[in-house]
């Protein structure tokens, strides 16, 4: 199964009742990334009133992570309608950023959702899209002995290692399409108790 990913940056603006608000969108495959889009917001528009955002990573159906920040305006009315708006657009691997130069008329809770929603429709209706084959996080320890069995078995599937290490056994954290996860479970079962696998955040550090 595929699903839309961002495919570059694109910004945009518009001005509300005296407020501008200007529209980031940009590829985020993980947390850090999609901070670090936020951070630039941050340094880029130093002045700004509100620099809020939202993100999501991994298929929008049942992303491997979301977040939304409000940043100083009402909880709710910024944040969480911006996500509602990726989850509505169907985009993984995602940010959403809209930067905030107040204007001196207050906009209201329900004026506040529309101009955040307006503006990720806005961006995000901008966004070059591309096609990304959706995959599942796995979180697996084996023995040395079986370490090369996995490898190979990512090189048979267009599967990843994202993180390997090595204590008494060897703990790895691989990226497999998801169309591969049942012939991975196989595969485990087939080693019984020398190989340990189960889901994993692609988004979370090592135990």
């Amino acid at each position: 199964m595929t699903f839309k990913t961002a495919a570059a940056f694109v910004a945009d603006e518009l001005v509300i009742k005296k407020s501008r608000f200007i529209g980031w969108a940009a590829p985020a495959a993980t947390r850090e990334e999609a901070l670090q889009w936020v951070a630039k917001a941050q340094q880029d528009y130093p002045d700004a009133r509100h620099h809020c955002w939202a993100y999501l990573l991994g298929r929008p159906e049942v992303a491997t992570h979301a977040a939304a920040n409000d940043d100083g305006e009402p909880s709710g009315t910024a944040g969480k309608p911006m996500l509602n708006v990726i989850q509505h657009k169907g985009i993984g691997n995602v940010v959403v950023i809209a930067i905030r130069y107040f204007g001196g008329i207050k906009l209201g809770a329900g004026g506040l959702l529309r101009a955040y929603s307006g503006t990720a429709e806005r961006v995000l209706s901008q966004l070059p899209t591309t096609e990304q084959q959706s995959m599942t996080a796995l979180d697996v320890r084996c023995d040395f002995a079986h370490e090369q069995v996995v490898r190979h078995f990512l090189e048979q599937h267009q599967g990843q290692l994202v993180d390997i290490r090595y204590s008494d056994r060897v703990q790895m954290r691989l990226e497999i399409p998801d169309t591969a996860h049942p012939a991975f479970v196989e595969l485990t079962g087939s080693l019984g108790a020398s190989i340990e696998a189960q889901r994993g955040d692609l988004d979370q550090s090592f135990e």
